[in-house]
């Protein structure tokens, strides 16, 4: 199977090309650029593997949640592609990418919101796949679920702005963080993978993005509030 996956749910955007197993990936940071990087670096993915988009079997995004601008963009590339070209969509939640980026059995995957919330979900190995331990929520970093147990990863730049806030409340829950992970097309690959596998991707008019947070900015009464 060959498919292409994309993620622009952070400020960096990311193209990779799963071939029978094989990734190949470009990244670069984008800030507010996502909607002129991605084609391109499909393109070039493409081209590099000597193929033509007729070629592919699907397409895989990273859903949610993330940046809402880029969220958009990657769901409509994805289903650009997929209605020309008659292949299935799978979306894969940006927090789930986030933990397999994590190499650990336990994460905490963490993006800073901004509007001092975070986005944040636990997250479980099982096999060779995440089990939700605590499901996907926009809050504010100390009002963050604790997952059960310890032993686990804080993963993301949620950790890297609100740290302190993260620690104080996790407790002896955190074990380690990674402040620095994103996630990211490659993860996003790995995890359509399986998912194509089983037969679970969907048309492309179903794909949609998964924002948690409804809301994209405060009024200028809650940021004087805050």
């Amino acid at each position: 199977m060959q498919f292409i996956a994309l993620d622009s749910s952070t400020e960096w955007c990311s193209a990779a090309l799963w071939r029978d197993g094989e990734i190949a990936a470009i990244e670069r940071r984008a800030d507010h650029r996502h909607g002129e990087l991605l084609l391109p670096m499909i393109e070039r993915l493409l081209a590099q593997a000597e193929l033509d988009a007729q070629d592919l079997d699907g397409v895989a995004f990273a859903a949610g949640p993330g940046a809402f601008t880029g969220l958009r963009i990657a769901c409509g590339i994805a289903q650009g592609l997929a209605f020309a070209h008659d292949v299935p969509v799978v979306g894969i939640s940006s927090l789930e990418a986030l933990a397999e980026c994590a190499g650990a059995p336990r994460v905490i995957a963490c993006l800073d919101a901004r509007m001092h919330e975070v986005y944040c979900a636990a997250f479980e190995r099982c096999g060779d796949a995440w089990r939700a331990v605590v499901e996907a929520e926009c809050v504010a970093a100390r009002d963050i679920a604790i997952p059960p147990g310890e032993g686990w990863t804080g993963a993301g730049g949620g950790f890297a702005v609100y740290g302190d806030v993260l620690r104080a409340r996790l407790g002896a829950a955190l074990a380690q963080r990674a402040p620095d992970l994103r996630p990211g097309a490659t993860a996003v690959a790995r995890l359509a993978a399986a998912r194509f596998g089983r037969g679970e991707g969907v048309d492309a008019a179903l794909a949609q993005p998964h924002y948690v947070r409804e809301k994209v900015a405060l009024t200028s009464a809650e940021r004087l509030a805050r």
